[in-house]
């Protein structure tokens, strides 16, 4: 349904030089500086499967997602979203796709979110059966009927989110982009915007790609992540698998009994060569072991200290994906 075939994205810009002098010295002869922003990616996405785009601003993110809509040209490189080249921008391309950006809007402000969708009706040309059995749908999913004859610009953040999917949907895209879709919302509407994605995309299996900076975004919608750094592709796979994959260690944490371990002695004796103790208290221990000795320094924890209660935990999704944008994790 997509398929990316080593797609590179180049811009070309002037490099300015600060002061009077170096504006003077521009006048004459520019410096220039090549940008890219997608350096030879390559990527298949199925009907159904979500794709979640994690890395930092400036990573390439939105230059993918837009050149997979059809806004921008590549550099060099080729990609097929349902078939066809998507910077040609032919209607037929067009009618099977919606993007939805959090940070841009679509619908007209002072229009009601009615209104809106009667117009996006004829300019997708959507059969009247359609259109009302799909704003039916998903006005109801989204629980926004009571909002449907208000002005947009009147609507919460929220209101306009959901009111900005809808209109990317009623038209029934084969293939989504989902561009920061949670950005600046509540706790509660970013809930209810992860849930309905969830359930419409189980129910019309179109082919998403999303990006977002909040990982609950990510580790609740996308069974597949890509990470991106510099405008390639650091990681594509199972968001399951990265764990095993770039986190060599886990977190044993040791919640102690204060008066035992008083009896106990100071238990200070945990060997050295079964991990490293990043934190230490009166009530806790907190130790770095390698995934390979966790039942022995499990086993010494048990022994050396009064334990009353004991937690082996992954590192975070979000610090090991930090750590490979910055270069930290091989």
């Amino acid at each position: 349904m997509i398929e990316v075939v080593d797609l590179r994205k180049s811009f070309r810009f002037h490099s300015k030089e600060a002061g009077l002098k170096g504006s003077m010295r521009a006048l004459f002869r520019r410096q220039w500086q090549t940008k890219h922003a997608l350096n030879g990616v390559s990527m298949h996405i199925s009907p159904g499967e979500i794709v979640g785009l994690v890395g930092a601003n400036g990573a390439g993110k939105t230059t993918l997602v837009k050149l997979l809509a059809g806004i921008v040209h590549p550099t060099s490189g080729s990609a097929r979203v349902l078939g066809h080249t998507p910077w040609e921008r032919n209607n037929q391309f067009r009618r099977q796709i919606a993007l939805i950006m959090g940070q841009k809007a679509q619908l007209w402000w002072d229009l009601p979110a009615e209104d809106c969708f009667l117009l996006l009706k004829e300019i997708y040309r959507i059969p009247s059966d359609q259109f009302r059995s799909s704003l039916e749908e998903l006005t109801s999913a989204l629980d926004v009927k009571k909002q449907l004859n208000v002005q947009i610009r009147r609507l919460s953040l929220g209101e306009r989110m959901k009111m900005e999917l809808i209109a990317a949907l009623l038209h029934q895209p084969k293939v989504v982009f989902l561009d920061e879709p949670t950005i600046g919302l509540d706790l509660t509407a970013q809930k209810a915007i992860r849930d309905f994605i969830l359930r419409y995309r189980s129910e019309h299996k179109p082919a998403m790609i999303l990006t977002s900076h909040y990982m609950e975004d990510i580790e609740r919608l996308c069974k597949r992540i890509v990470i991106i750094r510099e405008g390639e592709f650091v990681y594509d796979g199972p968001l399951a698998n990265i764990s095993n994959k770039y986190a060599s260690h886990k977190i044993l944490t040791a919640k102690l009994n204060r008066e035992k371990q008083g009896a106990l002695g100071a238990g200070e004796g945990f060997p050295t060569e079964l991990g490293e103790v990043v934190f230490r208290d009166l009530e806790q221990i907190k130790i770095k072991v390698e995934r390979d000795k966790v039942p022995k320094a499990a086993s010494a924890l048990l022994q050396g200290f009064a334990v009353a209660d004991l937690m082996i935990e992954e590192v975070g999704i979000a610090d090991i994906i930090e750590s490979l944008q910055n270069e930290k994790v091989r």
